[in-house]
């Protein structure tokens, strides 16, 4: 049956190579993926110490069309023009990944005029290795951390500032264009810390560890603004939206609460349904916990991942439905870039145009 215009669609699956060389264990997990800032690229993180960039978008070369075959079950080769696949050898499990774009007059070897793609990969043995993407040349290895760098997140308006969660209980500010010099430590966590996200407009970042609350902290004067309290378990995940007006976090409880960054208000609270296999493992009270959530580039949708128990290393490519923006959106979305919660309510316009512009209806 052909797949209507609304549902996903799965364009191909990936699965790990197990090298002789490697424990069989650990070569059958997916740890991280990552899409490059500039869509040419896709980031695997493999259990085995290894990341596959491959290049993106996917072309269709040979396709078995489902409906030709009785299993009907698809099968392709995948490749870019004018681009090969690169492995590049960390020598510790990776556990974190992130790009950034390097602008062309900051390049570390001086080219000029050269922009390029970096890759930070966050290592179990609390290394973090930042690589070139196009050449695969290491550039720095940034040490400080004492346990597994778990995150990694760069500021979005190309400062190369990067920032690590680490298990270590602490989250490091380190600057890229100054040699990968560590410019700040931020404490206050007293578990191990998941994730890191920094806020669209590069004010904000927050971090989530294994409490029941996330940290909201000054991207500026690295210092911290509030507590996020709610959550009834571990929160392990957080994201701003696009436009930096909404944050959301997930949480072991099956919950994601959205936020307001700016007042710290709770505007609202989604669970997460689990799939009816999921319920036959009733041993395990974490079984559908969420792992992860983040935003969609237009900030309309919100994609979680639970834990499904599996650990077959695959990874997925699907197309989602595509719908044009409201115009409404689109226009909130403009002024939430440049204008905070608080320069929203002090303006002289209708109540409710305040609530749509805050996230207060939608």
């Amino acid at each position: 049956m052909k797949p209507s215009a609304e549902e996903p669609v799965l364009l191909a699956e990936l699965k790990p190579g197990r090298p002789q060389q490697y424990d069989w264990k650990s070569s059958c997990e997916t740890w991280s993926v990552a899409f490059s800032s500039d869509g040419a690229w896709f980031a695997w993180s493999q259990g085995h110490c290894l990341v596959k960039l491959i290049p993106w978008p996917l072309q269709e070369t040979e396709l078995c069309r489902a409906s030709e075959r009785k299993s009907h079950k698809a099968e392709a080769k995948w490749s870019r023009a004018g681009a090969k696949e690169k492995t590049l050898e960390c020598g510790q499990i990776v556990w974190g990944l992130a790009f950034s774009a390097w602008p062309a007059a900051r390049h570390p070897d001086g080219a000029a005029g050269l922009c390029c793609q970096v890759l930070a990969t966050g290592l179990n043995d609390g290394q973090i290795k930042v690589w070139e993407v196009q050449t695969g040349h290491l550039l720095f290895s940034l040490l400080g951390h004492q346990d597994v760098v778990r995150d990694l997140s760069f500021a979005p308006n190309g400062s190369l500032i990067l920032v690590s969660a680490s298990r270590d209980r602490t989250l490091r500010v380190w600057d890229l264009s100054r040699d990968g010099r560590q410019v700040q430590v931020l404490t206050g966590h007293v578990q191990w810390v998941y994730c890191c996200s920094i806020s669209p407009d590069c004010s904000m970042l927050c971090s989530a560890a294994g409490e029941k609350s996330a940290l909201l902290w000054s991207m500026r004067s690295y210092t911290l603004i509030r507590k996020l309290e709610g959550h009834q378990s571990s929160v392990v995940s957080c994201d701003f939206s696009p436009d930096s007006a909404l944050l959301v976090t997930a949480s072991y409880d099956t919950c994601v609460i959205m936020w307001d960054p700016y007042t710290g208000e709770q505007l609202r609270t989604l669970r997460h349904v689990p799939l009816h296999s999921a319920l036959e493992y009733s041993s395990d009270v974490h079984t559908s916990s969420l792992r992860s959530v983040c935003f969609s580039p237009e900030g309309l949708y919100l994609a979680t991942v639970a834990d499904d128990r599996t650990r077959d290393g695959h990874v997925q490519f699907w197309t989602a439905p595509r719908v044009l923006s409201s115009l409404k959106h689109l226009c909130r979305k403009a002024l939430r870039t440049f204008l905070t919660t608080y320069q929203v309510l002090a303006l002289p316009i209708p109540r409710k145009l305040k609530e749509f512009l805050t996230y207060r209806t939608f």
